[in-house]
């Protein structure tokens, strides 16, 4: 058996093993094998492996310190594509990125400051920046990792932590609005037009309105990955903006090789409803609510990323999320966003000078904790 030194944690409401990349082969081709093996791919059950059986709980996370100015620790995402012997690179995943600043801190990558360091990180995925403010215990001096935050989508309480993307726009090509419109109209095999926005924060995103497609959008994930129908719609969807974006030469392509980018959400406007642990997520403590695809699956609560994607959309003109939702309040700063486990708030940062639209970042509250240390065993 070969052996790995992982540590395995939560972030946000995602969890996976963190790797220093010293601990692994210099040869880069030997990555994938251990990752798989890791998660106990290509098995859908995950049985030999510490997968959960849903991409939000097979992520990969390399992280090394850095040599660039301004930057303390540098890492990559992978995400391990459950069913298949296949590690996709293409994204970041933002609620994983709030576990890399406590990593950072517990692995002796960042010179601490007290009672709050700030680790600047730069994603290898997208080469964006991202700071996250991790609070430190002044008897131990590492990660305090006890607090009063909660989160949607977690139990229990932990420390705050504040993940900034900055400048998240463009992340993979190069613009906010990859078309150049706040509105494309997609013609879909099989189904017709779709209004739909297509938009690069942090990932890539395309957002369609939830009626559209014959949703009510408070559907809940068993729901919605119960129905073929509509499962099948989401990806020619996805598909076809990935085509567009320039990720894959059509919709089988864009299946194969690129599951993860874009991702795929629809939105309707406050609506009352159940989450997925039975309590009621009222219509008055959120602006919208979204149901997103994560590597063809529904999405147990909202990417942080997609959230940061739909938060951005709402504060733009014709977008299919404010053509749904309404225009944002004059002074209002933040969006509520419902999800599957309950609310999110996104802080997004846009400055709108005549046509041109800049977004110096996007805030974040999350949490993170170590869940478990060790030596990974894979086979030869």
């Amino acid at each position: 058996m070969r052996k790995f030194r992982t540590v395995f944690m939560r972030g946000g409401t995602s969890k996976g093993c963190m790797f220093c990349r010293e601990d692994l082969p210099e040869d880069r081709s030997q990555w994938d094998s251990i990752f798989l093996q890791a998660m106990g791919d290509p098995d859908p059950k995950q049985i030999d492996g510490l997968g959960g059986t849903v991409s939000s709980n097979n992520k990969i996370v390399i992280v090394w310190k850095s040599q660039e100015q301004d930057v303390d620790v540098e890492y990559l995402v992978g995400q391990v594509i459950v069913g298949k012997s296949q590690v996709d690179y293409k994204s970041n995943c933002g609620n994983m990125t709030a576990a890399v600043g406590p990593f950072a801190v517990e692995e002796g990558m960042v010179d601490i400051v007290e009672p709050i360091t700030t680790v600047r990180l730069l994603n290898r995925n997208t080469d964006k920046h991202i700071d996250v403010t991790v609070p430190i215990d002044p008897e131990t001096h590492t990660f305090a990792a006890e607090g009063d935050c909660s989160i949607a989508g977690v139990d229990g309480t932990a420390a705050e932590l504040k993940v900034n993307f900055l400048n998240p726009a463009g992340a993979k090509t190069g613009k906010l609005l990859p078309t150049g419109k706040v509105m494309d109209v997609l013609e879909i095999p099989g189904f017709g037009e779709v209004e739909a926005t297509i938009l690069d924060v942090s990932n890539p995103m395309v957002l369609v309105r939830a009626e559209d497609i014959g949703m009510t959008g408070t559907e809940l994930p068993e729901e919605v990955n119960g129905n073929k129908e509509i499962c099948d719609l989401l990806e020619k969807i996805r598909g076809k903006a990935a085509c567009i974006m320039g990720f894959a030469r059509d919709l089988e392509d864009a299946a194969a090789n690129s599951p993860a980018v874009p991702k795929v959400g629809f939105i309707t406007t406050p609506k009352t409803y159940k989450d997925i642990a039975g309590q009621t997520v009222k219509a008055e403590e959120m602006d919208l609510c979204a149901r997103v695809i994560s590597v063809f699956k529904c999405h147990k609560a909202c990417p942080l990323t997609s959230s940061s994607a739909i938060s951005v959309a709402a504060f733009l003109k014709g977008s299919v999320v404010e053509k749904t939702a309404g225009s944002v309040r004059e002074g209002q700063e933040t969006v509520r966003i419902g999800h599957p486990s309950g609310v999110m708030t996104m802080v997004p940062q846009l400055v709108i000078e005549g046509d041109e639209i800049l977004l110096p970042g996007v805030a974040v509250q999350r949490t993170a904790r170590r869940i478990m240390e060790g030596t990974l065993y894979i086979r030869r």
